[in-house]
């Protein structure tokens, strides 16, 4: 099993309730093993503006799955929940992406590892810090 940190956020409905339910689908995946969730943060939108503000957190988990599996994983749970694209940093009723997986570095068409942005934002920063024990300078420590 290999450690990886999980950013999730969302801005319409039930936000808490969101955040919960995307962590139960989680939890139910047998190749999944939650370890540490940080507390919810309210935050501002970031992007796009003209939308409601959002609660993001991030979650430590270890997994079996590969990177790209646990992405698979992961839209599933969004799908399910009623995710629909829409446009770039438009709202959204759950998003999950794959902050950092393992020490691995990765880029291909669909996934970019460690999580390319996340160093610019503060709504992944915050959270990641409070259950992170590790700095996660430029994206590239695990």
């Amino acid at each position: 099993m290999l450690k990886a940190y999980i950013g999730v956020g969302t801005n319409l409905g039930n936000k808490r309730k969101n955040i919960l339910n995307a962590l139960e689908l989680l939890n139910s995946n047998e190749k999944i093993v939650i370890n540490r969730c940080s507390s919810i943060y309210r935050t501002k939108p970031w992007g796009f503006k003209k939308q409601p503000g959002f609660f993001n957190a991030v979650w430590e988990i270890e997994t079996g799955l590969s990177p790209h599996k646990l992405l698979s994983a992961l839209k599933h749970i969004e799908k399910k929940m009623g995710r629909r694209k829409t446009f770039r940093w438009g709202p959204r009723i759950i998003d999950m992406d794959i902050l950092t997986y393992a020490n691995k570095k990765l880029r291909t068409k669909t996934l970019v590892i460690p999580h390319p942005e996340m160093n610019k934002r503060d709504f992944v920063l915050k959270p990641l810090k409070e259950i992170s024990r590790n700095s996660f300078e430029q994206g590239a420590k695990s």
